[in-house]
């Protein structure tokens, strides 16, 4: 108990920096190299390479259900990444990061249906209400023509997103089903799972036969930045696994959208590559802070449904 809560500090700051910087790479990454799918395929490619040499020591899968329960989760996992490219690809980030903040409202009706359903309370309401009137303000005063096939991308990837989230609760958490797997194997199955599926949507897509091509235009800077890609996504896609084995998903919750100040500050005041008027800050930083209050309240009411365990008598 002690050495996991010396290793939380740690894998929460290198998820969080992980995924900032995987967020902002990738967005300009989708510009270098216009081709999502193959672009998403060398980031799985090179995670499970990487993890299947220098740490193949560390892979282990204590049975086969245990393997085929947890491939319930890559395919969740690999549309995840793909949607979130293709959101990138043509939405800013702080429309992704707007609307993937409604995301709790589909874990709220979900985790309704858990063996253990999560009570609600007054705080969760208003948190959601805090980030609805955000990406209203967000949207109303959106003065650009609106890119309804990214919002499509987006929407679609927090459902995914809500999905994944749920089913990976499920397996890891302690107290419900968890799978026996080392978080190092459960890592080289979502990539491995990865590369299959998204190897077939790059055939699918006829991107095969452009790769030299966006390779070859390719600047040094886009090289360097593809690399740092590679690193990030190999990097995020551990320490999601090794920080949801060692907090709740009320924490994670939490961690996420805090995290998410950072890239809304970057793109509003950092890159050029699109203007953020005070309007559109505003409401994107109150969809973000309601978010962040909603996994408060949530684990408000996890601490006190804790201590009446504690507190009522062992049979």
């Amino acid at each position: 108990m002690e050495q996991e809560r010396s290793e939380i500090p740690l894998a929460i700051s290198i998820y969080c920096v992980s995924s900032s910087g995987l967020m902002l790479s990738n967005k300009l990454a989708i510009h270098d190299f216009p081709l999502e799918c193959s672009l998403v395929w060398l980031q799985l490619a090179f995670s499970a390479f990487v993890l299947s040499t220098v740490g193949y020591p560390y892979i282990r899968v204590g049975s086969r259900k245990d393997l085929l329960r947890w491939s319930m989760v890559a395919p969740m996992y690999c549309a995840m990444l793909l949607t979130s490219m293709l959101a990138l690809k043509s939405a800013p980030m702080s429309l992704v990061i707007v609307i993937r903040n409604a995301s709790p409202l589909g874990t709220l009706v979900l985790e309704r249906f858990y063996p253990e359903p999560l009570q609600v309370s007054g705080k969760m309401l208003m948190a959601l209400i805090v980030m609805f009137v955000g990406a209203m303000m967000y949207m109303v005063d959106h003065r650009d023509k609106m890119n309804w096939a990214a919002i499509g991308w987006v929407v679609l990837n927090s459902i995914i997103a809500v999905v994944d989230r749920l089913l990976q609760r499920l397996l890891l958490a302690k107290d419900q089903c968890p799978v026996d797997i080392s978080k190092t194997g459960i890592t080289l199955i979502n990539n491995l799972w990865g590369v299959v599926v998204i190897g077939i949507a790059i055939m699918m897509k006829g991107e095969l036969p452009a790769v030299p091509d966006a390779a070859k235009h390719l600047t040094w800077a886009g090289q360097a930045n593809l690399v740092v890609t590679l690193v990030l996504g190999l990097t995020i896609s551990y320490t999601s696994i090794w920080a949801q084995s060692l907090i709740s998903a009320t924490s994670f919750l939490v961690m996420i959208n805090a995290n998410k100040f950072v890239i809304i500050g970057i793109e509003a005041f950092g890159m050029h590559s699109k203007a953020l008027n005070h309007i559109q800050v505003l409401g994107a930083s109150l969809t973000v802070l309601g978010g962040v209050l909603y996994g408060k309240s949530r684990q408000w009411i996890e601490q006190e449904a804790e201590e009446r365990n504690t507190l009522l008598p062992s049979k």
